[in-house]
């Protein structure tokens, strides 16, 4: 709304929501601190889980980060670039999902005292940037090398980031699984550096037996069966075809009429397709191909000439599936049946059709170097199996972090500490007002070890004061040990480490999601849609359409 001698002039639409200034930074800041204070419980070991209900009645219980923020209906805006930090973290890292937020929620907290105190927000979060370049350094220096030689610096991530997790009892089972698993698939790149895509480990799922069962097979496992009861079951030594096309005849791509005038001429035509069939299967046989899986159909006919010849068949496999079996087998995906050779196709010391619970599984095992692994995950429940799932996800992410990255630090609250206090000493150096957002800086990252005590059912302050004695004699890995309350001088010697781009991605994320929020002094909120439910424009109906009698229609009174 604007005046102009005196005549109200309307700029936005009837409707519209508008929230200038401090207003507008209070409520912004505030809901990114509810979506902080959702979480938080959630962090560290002792942390608790949360049991999501959607709309439909489907039930979800975690405690990562990600998910849960993923699981809720958020509404407010400020509150939505929280949740993209976490999926952020999620998807560059995979772990630290909780901690990213948790540090942004507090970082706001205290930028709003700096707020009160008459501080610009630009300064601020000019302060922050600094801030966090300053800490992104601290943490490169403090960090331990590592790699995918060092089996224990792996398999001690992979165990700390499960530790708050439900499978916490069957960690170092499954740290082993995810690491031999990384080791599998990882190869180095063009300039000699290591390189992980976790694409190419395959993660099944079936709830029954226990997640102690959990398993990683050294191959790939197809939600598929044999496609006739007259073919082997089991495949020893297999000699695998991978076939892009499909074993039967190919219909013609326009309308075609066959004008057949005596029998002879029908048994004419059925010979040539049962001949025609006979020759494809016989190009498969003469390669030595035991095992034939096949991305699109095959013909009956054929299926009963290939069960003839002792060979195990399997139709209609994904495209995906089919790529990963190539990477496991060392085999050729094949267009032509024409251009096998017996030196390309892939090799498995085991193929076997194995009934999981209700439905029969193709495992495809003990390949040679496979590029392509799966890991069979088992549970009690459905429930159950998914949040092992994603306990294996990010395993699985914190082993490729440190294999590419080649860098650890401690854990619990460890690397928080040690940042925090050389940050004020760095705030110190600086003049002017970012001195300030450097402090309140490095004091929002104590949130992250006293969440930590506070979960634990720890004093917070005592906590605090007995992790920064130990860091002032020099110990830049001193952290909590949650079970018994002590200060631990060295997480690192007792397993509890974690990836160093895991702490600088955190940093980024919540630095930078902190310092756009800040820097909002507007909120423009468009009207909602003027059309209600029923679909009936507002005000009602047009003059004319309606009213007493509905004479405006054109309709005598009495008609309605």
């Amino acid at each position: 709304m604007a005046q102009l001698g005196g005549t109200p002039i309307l700029i936005m639409r009837e409707g519209t929501e508008r929230t200038r200034g401090r207003d507008a930074m209070e409520n912004n800041i505030a809901a990114a601190i509810v979506i902080a204070e959702a979480v938080r419980t959630s962090l560290g070991p002792r942390g608790m889980d949360k049991m999501l209900v959607d709309q439909f009645g489907d039930v979800v219980i975690t405690n990562d980060g990600a998910t849960i923020l993923k699981e809720i209906d958020v509404q407010h805006p400020a509150a939505k670039m929280m949740v993209e930090v976490a999926k952020t973290q999620d998807s560059e890292v995979g772990d630290g999902t909780t901690t990213s937020v948790v540090l942004a929620g507090e970082l706001l907290k205290r930028a709003k005292k700096l707020l009160e105190q008459k501080i610009h927000p630009t300064v601020i979060t000019e302060g922050f940037r600094k801030a966090a370049e300053k800490a992104i350094e601290i943490l490169d220096n403090m960090s331990i090398k590592s790699g995918i030689d060092d089996k224990e610096g792996l398999k001690n991530a992979a165990m700390t980031c499960m530790s708050s997790k439900l499978v916490s009892e069957s960690k170092e089972q499954l740290a082993k699984i995810c690491m031999n698993a990384i080791e599998a698939i990882a190869e180095q790149d063009e300039d000699g550096n290591w390189v992980a895509d976790i694409e190419k480990v395959q993660i099944q799922k079936k709830e029954g037996e226990g997640i102690d069962d959990t398993s990683l097979i050294k191959g790939i496992i197809l939600d598929k069966e044999v496609v006739s009861p007259g073919m082997p079951k089991i495949v020893k030594d297999a000699k695998i075809l991978l076939l892009q096309s499909a074993i039967e005849i190919e219909k013609t791509e326009f309308d075609a009429k066959l004008q057949i005038t005596s029998p002879e001429q029908i048994q004419q035509f059925l010979d040539e397709e049962e001949k025609m069939l006979r020759t494809m299967v016989d190009k498969i046989v003469n390669s030595g191909a035991n095992v034939v899986i096949c991305q699109k159909g095959i013909d009956d006919m054929a299926q009963h000439f290939v069960s003839k010849a002792g060979i195990m068949a399997v139709r209609r496999v994904k495209k995906s599936d089919l790529e990963k079996l190539s990477k496991a087998t060392g085999g050729m995906i094949y267009t032509n049946l024409d251009d096998i050779t017996e030196d390309k196709l892939g090799w498995a010391g085991l193929v076997e059709e194995r009934k999981i619970m209700n439905d029969s599984w193709i495992f495809i095992e003990e390949c040679k170097d496979p590029k392509s692994v799966v890991i069979l995950i088992r549970g009690g429940s459905e429930l159950i199996v998914d949040e092992v799932e994603r306990a294996i996800h990010d395993a699985l992410c914190v082993i490729r972090d440190v294999v590419e990255d080649q860098k650890l630090v401690g854990g619990g609250g460890a690397p928080e500490i040690e940042t925090a206090i050389q940050l004020r000493t760095y705030a110190s150096t600086l003049g002017g007002r970012e001195q300030l957002a450097v402090e309140i800086f490095a004091d929002s990252l104590d949130i992250i070890p006293k969440t930590l005590a506070e979960n634990a059912g720890l004093d917070q302050i005592d906590t605090l004061m007995k992790l920064r004695a130990s860091h002032q004699k020099g110990n830049k890995f001193a952290g909590h040990d949650l079970d018994t309350g002590n200060v631990i001088d060295d997480m690192a010697k007792v397993g509890v480490v974690e990836p160093t781009i895991v702490k600088v991605q955190a940093i980024k994320s919540s630095t930078e999601a902190t310092s756009m929020i800040l820097r909002i002094d507007d909120v423009i909120a468009a009207a909602k849609s003027a059309m209600p439910p029923g679909g009936m424009p507002p005000g009602g109906m047009p003059p004319g359409m309606g009213g007493p009698g509905m004479g405006g229609m054109g309709m005598p009174p009495g008609m309605y």
